[in-house]
């Protein structure tokens, strides 16, 4: 592909109703063909013989920050954040900082505050746990996905049902084919500023680390 093709495909962003951020980009091949919905699957840890459900799901740009608030709300009033970067550090490699103990306002003051970098840098991703060792977990990954890991997912799924989103039997989503990332030294300043204003400090991993 020459550097105009690609360049002309690249600034592609509306697929039918669905319209992609900034932070990510399918391959020009195109083998998923990005869509909103959600699916369920049983998310396994062997080596903790752990086995939880996992919703995950893709929202159009437009309402994906929205969502991402509502979706947080149910996990608790104080919860632990993880700050997830991979600026500098080359494919499928980031960086995960927690902070433990934020009251959600406080949290979500912040992530406002910052909503154009979570929204749109291909190199930010965040996690929303719920304290007290409660295995729920709420992330809105590099690629603006959501993933969602809980015993019981009924108050996420009537979130996603009052927004419109829907269940589907099938979907693929667009970190599951070829796809480029996009991200500025701006946003890694961003990140670093988000970091400094949420308190994050030392290094912790969030469930899609883990085996399967």
């Amino acid at each position: 592909m020459t550097p105009d093709r690609l360049a002309a495909h690249l600034d592609i962003k509306h697929y039918g109703e669905f319209t992609l951020t900034e932070a990510v980009r399918p391959c020009p091949s195109l083998p998923v063909q990005p869509r909103e919905g959600y699916r369920i699957e049983t998310y396994r840890n062997r080596e903790a013989k752990l086995r939880l459900p996992m919703l995950s799901a893709a929202v159009s740009a437009e309402r994906v920050f929205d969502t991402f608030l509502a979706l947080i709300e149910p996990v608790g009033e104080v919860v632990h954040a993880v700050l997830e970067s991979s600026h500098g550090r080359g494919e499928d490699r980031h960086h995960d900082l927690r902070r433990s103990h934020i009251d959600m306002p406080v949290l979500m003051s912040h992530f406002c505050e910052f909503e154009e970098l979570l929204t749109h840098d291909g190199c930010t991703g965040v996690a929303v746990l719920a304290e007290g060792g409660q295995p729920i977990e709420v992330q809105f990954d590099e690629h603006k996905l959501f993933h969602i890991y809980a015993p019981d997912l009924r108050p996420f799924r009537r979130v996603l049902k009052s927004l419109g989103i829907r269940r589907r039997k099938a979907l693929s989503l667009i970190s599951e084919a070829e796809h480029l990332h996009h991200s500025t030294d701006e946003f890694a300043d961003e990140f670093r500023q988000l970091c400094l204003r949420v308190g994050v400090g030392d290094f912790d991993r969030v469930f899609s680390d883990e085996s399967w």
